[in-house]
């Protein structure tokens, strides 16, 4: 099995390059069958497996792609499919979102139930009663579903909850509604603006990304268009808690600060050093973090991908600290590895009673989904001794190269 193995104990200092959002480079690559005339052009793509699975999702519906380093180009002009492979679509639930363009574009989208991360239940109810509210009708099978329209309309739609997934695979389907749709109580993430700024590139329009109401007009013909993916904000946070929990300095470039300033402002309780300086975010860890407590809520509340990484530093804190957890209902699956380092934490319900502790021990620790391998990597960076990081796939999901990227600010860390 590969695995990664990490002496801790050296504080980190250099330059780190975000890389492009995972988060809003999977929605890009499923908006890009939209695209009846020309090519999409992208630039700043990750290369991550996500991005991989994704690309092949594509190609089987027809599309043709062309990646190399951080550019794809794709081809969406003669799609011939409506049918996601189980093969792609159970690796990762982003594959789902292919179900609003092609629905759209097609008048028939059909996939099988995804499958990602196992970090608690995330159905597709609010995807499929957008659908229907646009006039699909909606099949649920036997490991798969299924959405039909010979038209659909616009209409307003309430989300019971500003789940991202959600407001994104409606927002794709509505831009082929006859006249206006409203989502109203939409996820209000940097990548939904991402997402929405791509279709308008492309020839539609979106209004009121960022906020909790969108509206989108109807457009009948969309086409390819060049646009760069926004740097990923959880890969930022990740890094600036790499500074914090070292006790070490990283400029941070191709960061946009908006987007991490939930996360600016509670490492800045803890008693971090951020500063903004010639377009970089300057990152100063100052000794054991203060003991603050920490609450995840959908953006711009502090994001519960980040929730994992911050707990591997509060577990480090002079002092107790309350950790809970509103988003998803098994997001502590970390909690049992970071025990094995040394950590003392508690788990009550949806909360963690973190106890600070001084110092984490190397030892192998397993990586069950991507979030919980970083917090497992940054908590490595920090021990004593060598920690072996299992489940590395996981982490491949979502980080691009970061091992390597690691390795040039100063951390002793490799692949095995």
């Amino acid at each position: 099995m590969d695995r990664i193995l990490v002496k801790g104990g050296n504080k980190l200092a250099g330059r780190v390059k975000i890389s492009g959002a995972k988060n809003a480079v999977l929605p890009i690559l499923a908006a890009s069958l939209m695209a009846s005339e020309g090519e999409v052009r992208l630039t700043s793509v990750p290369e991550l497996m996500d991005v991989s699975v994704m690309r092949d999702v594509l190609i089987s519906l027809g599309a043709s792609v062309h990646h190399e380093g951080e550019n794809m180009t794709i081809d969406a002009r003669r799609i011939s499919g409506n049918d996601a492979p189980y093969n792609l679509v159970s690796k990762m639930r982003a594959s789902v979102l292919v179900m609003g363009p092609l629905l759209g574009r097609t008048g028939r989208a059909r996939v099988p139930l995804p499958g990602g991360c196992a970090i608690g239940t995330r159905p597709l109810d609010l995807h499929l009663k957008g659908f229907q509210l646009l006039g699909a009708e909606v099949v649920v099978g036997k490991g798969y579903v299924e959405a039909i329209a010979e038209r659909l309309m616009g209409s307003t739609i309430y989300l019971d909850y500003p789940s991202v997934g959600a407001t994104e695979n409606i927002m794709m389907a509505a831009c082929f509604a006859e006249g206006e749709t409203k989502i109203q109580n939409a996820a209000e993430e940097p990548e939904i603006v991402d997402l929405a700024c791509f279709i308008n590139s492309m020839g539609g329009r979106v209004d009121g990304a960022g906020t909790d109401t969108i509206t989108v007009h109807g457009t009948r013909t969309f086409i390819g268009s060049e646009y760069r993916v926004i740097p990923d904000r959880i890969e930022a946070g990740t890094f600036m808690v790499a500074a914090a929990i070292t006790g070490g300095r990283l400029v941070l470039e191709n960061v946009i600060p908006e987007h991490v300033v939930s996360v600016t402002a509670k490492l800045r309780e803890l008693g971090v050093t951020i500063t903004w300086e010639d377009d970089c975010l300057v990152v100063q860890g100052n000794g054991r973090p203060a003991a603050v407590d920490l609450k995840t809520l959908p953006y711009p509340g502090f994001p519960t991908d980040m929730q994992p990484q911050m707990m591997a530093l509060l577990a480090l804190s002079e002092g107790n600290c309350m950790v809970t957890e509103t988003v998803f209902e098994n997001r502590f699956m970390h909690v049992p590895e970071l025990r094995r380092m040394g950590a003392d934490i508690r788990i009550d319900g949806r909360s963690a009673l973190v106890q600070g502790t001084r110092t984490y021990s190397g030892v192998p620790v397993e990586a069950s989904d991507l979030r919980a391998g970083a917090a497992l990597i940054l908590a490595a960076l920090a021990a004593e001794g060598v920690t072996e990081v299992h489940g590395v796939h996981h982490v491949e999901r979502g980080y691009d190269d970061i091992v390597t990227k690691l390795n040039a600010v100063g951390a002793e860390i490799w692949r095995a």
